[in-house]
């Protein structure tokens, strides 16, 4: 069995994004109320006295938009200063970095990941559902001042869309040539917004990784990250290529992590809701940390059978109840 030792942390479900393969246009979205999101010292409890116990030592902070959580450098800290973390990580969207990259560099932080799924300010902003003023430039602008801080590595995630961005892989690939940046391309799920999946469908990212080779070859990295991305890059690059494949490649037997809403149900895989567990209304009804660890220990034990492998087989659960940011990316 595999070691599962990687949690990923919801810590908000809002945004001030509406990406197009996070959740349909036209959706009414009902966001949680602060009373119902992990405080602070709840999250700190649960790291510590359920998941740390339990062997986890790697953390992603992600959202909806973790940048709009104003604890955010706190959490950070406390769970850097954590004896045991190995590892934390954060997820955004990028459009508040200019503002925040000091603070979360100062708090400790030194690993992000960044949403850019197009270099063209119009194509952007249709994708992340803006009607006004672009935001293109100073999401560019957040990536520049993330680098400029010391942010290393700094990789940024593009999900490609058929006949949306799929013109600007080239593009986007040649950002690692000059920079130490880590483009990581990933495959469209069927999730968050099933109508447009079904609509445009997803590109292989061998399909991808094609484009690139023949424009200027393509190379094994000898970086690993903690992820399952296959990792490759441009002969002679700064930077690196990752390719999730969660589509094409079923990647379930390395999976290492399992994911915390903002609200406090754990989730065993991004694409199977089931074996849930309620951890914030089992702490709030002050049942004990020996009880819930318990619970989630039982969960690990079968997260091998919980996983999407099964998806071509037609067994798998395609009821997808939650968005992504309600989930957490």
């Amino acid at each position: 069995m595999n070691k599962i030792d990687y949690l990923r942390i919801s810590l908000i479900d809002k945004c001030n994004f509406r990406c197009q393969y996070c959740m349909p246009e036209d959706q009414e979205l009902s966001y949680l109320l602060s009373s119902e999101i992990l405080t602070k010292s709840e999250l700190l409890t649960l790291i510590k006295e359920v998941f740390i116990p339990l062997g986890f030592t790697k953390f992603r902070l992600t959202g909806g938009e973790p940048l709009l959580r104003p604890d955010l450098p706190q959490i950070v800290t406390e769970i850097i200063n954590l004896p045991q973390t190995e590892d934390v990580a954060l997820t955004t969207n990028g459009y508040l970095l200019q503002e925040k990259s000091h603070l979360l560099f100062n708090a400790g932080l030194r690993r992000i990941n960044i949403s850019l799924d197009s270099l063209n300010p119009q194509t952007f902003d249709k994708i992340i559902g803006n009607k006004n003023r672009t935001r293109w430039h100073k999401t560019w602008t957040g990536i520049q001042t993330a680098y400029e801080v010391g942010f290393n590595p700094l990789k940024l995630n593009v999900v490609i869309i058929p006949d949306v961005n799929d013109h600007e892989i080239l593009e986007l690939a040649a950002l690692t040539i000059q920079r130490n940046w880590h483009v990581r391309f990933i495959e469209f799920m069927p999730i968050g917004n099933s109508q447009l999946f079904s609509e445009k469908a997803w590109i292989p990212s061998s399909e991808i990784r094609t484009q690139i080779k023949a424009k200027w070859g393509l190379e094994e990295s000898n970086i690993k990250g903690n992820g399952p991305a296959d990792v490759f890059k441009i002969p002679h690059s700064k930077g690196t290529l990752g390719f999730i494949s969660q589509m094409s490649e079923c990647f379930c037997d390395r999976c290492n992590r399992i994911r915390l809403s903002a609200d406090g149900w754990l989730r065993p895989c991004l694409l199977n809701e089931t074996g849930q567990i309620d951890l914030k209304t089992a702490l709030r009804q002050g049942m004990k940390s020996e009880k819930m660890r318990e619970k989630v220990a039982e969960l690990l034990l079968l997260k091998p059978d919980i996983n999407f492998k099964e998806r071509d087989s037609g067994t798998q659960n395609n009821n997808y109840m939650r968005t992504m940011s309600q989930i957490g990316g």
